[in-house]
């Protein structure tokens, strides 16, 4: 059930090991979604492992080796990234991945959804995101949209504003996604017209300045909304779950997509001894639970951390001044939060 990265990847996995599969798309390909835009962490080694790395390239994507953050005006120094991320658009990667599922022989149902008991044995959630169920006064949403003509300090830029923080990847041919997290208290009125102040940031920010210039690509403008950031336990959930569906981790991290494709991984070898009858779908459910909790808590902890101490004023100018001064901090923080 759902056809992002988790499903896509994992119907992937599923059809190398000659498992039967039929994927259900609400939607339809290729489509523009909110999403930084940059593979970076153990993501990479899927990728690898699924033969699915060097299409990536061949479709586009390009390496990125440098990361900075920005807030007040400031630009602190850009930093060497421990290991190199991978910047493709999700309009591309989707189209990608739902190609190659379909020549491997899967069955692929666009604009369908799945009519039957989501807790059914057989049945893996990829649905994306929790939705945010928890009366809370403030309320996060997302917005992204490509860019022509801004120009970037480092290959991955994250700008820090009042009420949220914007992300800044560098893609092929001269695009730069632009991809926010905005914390709201209600509805934002008129927000189809408005979207470009948000993405822009305030007049004498630093993301103002890096997009002053800059041409918004309409046509690639989305939104969600709703965000629940709060970390979660697959164990405790009734049915077999991956990829957002399972939890979202802070986007600051720049964590999240790779998260989907290492749920996707550890799942394929569970669901594919369930379907050769090695197993019964309570053990292949478990085995990936457990395997999911004790991969993530540990960078869902952090990162929860990290994002509450550079939301705040505070202790997010000493906390980047830190990091721009002492590699070993700048380190720790991509070791921790993947």
């Amino acid at each position: 059930m759902g056809g992002g990265l988790a499903g896509l990847s994992l119907g992937v996995a599923l059809r190398q090991r000659e498992i039967p599969v039929t994927l259900y798309e609400a939607g339809s390909y290729p489509r523009h979604r909110v999403c930084g835009e940059f593979i970076c962490g153990r993501g990479i080694d899927v990728l690898h492992a699924l033969g699915l790395y060097q299409k990536f390239v061949a479709a586009g994507a390009v390496e990125a080796r440098s990361a900075a953050f920005c807030t007040n005006g400031r630009h602190y120094r850009p930093k060497e990234l421990p290991r190199t991320a991978l910047c493709l658009s999700r309009h591309t990667m989707d189209r990608l991945l739902a190609e190659e599922f379909q020549r491997l022989g899967g069955e692929l149902l666009q604009r369908e959804r799945f009519s039957g008991s989501q807790f059914s044995a057989g049945v893996v959630r990829a649905t994306g995101r929790r939705i945010e169920t928890h009366p809370k006064r403030i309320k996060w949403i997302g917005l992204k949209a490509h860019a022509l003509g801004a120009t970037l300090g480092a290959d991955l830029e994250m700008h820090f504003i009042r009420g949220g923080y914007v992300g800044l990847c560098r893609l092929a041919g001269g695009v730069v996604n632009v991809s926010g997290l905005f914390a709201v208290t209600g509805p934002v009125p008129q927000l189809a017209s408005r979207w470009q102040e948000f993405l822009r940031g305030p007049v004498g920010s630093a993301l103002h300045e890096r997009l002053q210039g800059a041409e918004f690509i309409e046509e690639s403008f989305c939104a969600v909304s709703g965000l629940d950031l709060r970390p979660a336990q697959a164990e405790k959930a009734p049915e077999c779950r991956v990829g957002d569906a399972l939890t979202m981790i802070p986007p600051v991290t720049g964590n999240g997509m790779s998260m989907a494709f290492e749920s996707a991984a550890w799942a394929a070898e569970p669901l594919a001894a369930y379907s050769r009858g090695e197993s019964s779908w309570d053990e292949s459910r478990l085995a990936i639970a457990r395997r999911c909790d004790a991969a993530f808590a540990r960078r869902l902890r952090y990162a929860r951390w990290l994002q509450w101490l550079l939301l705040h004023r505070g202790s997010r100018g000493v906390l980047l001044a830190l990091g721009e001064r002492c590699d070993w901090l700048w380190r720790a923080w991509f070791q921790k939060t993947r």
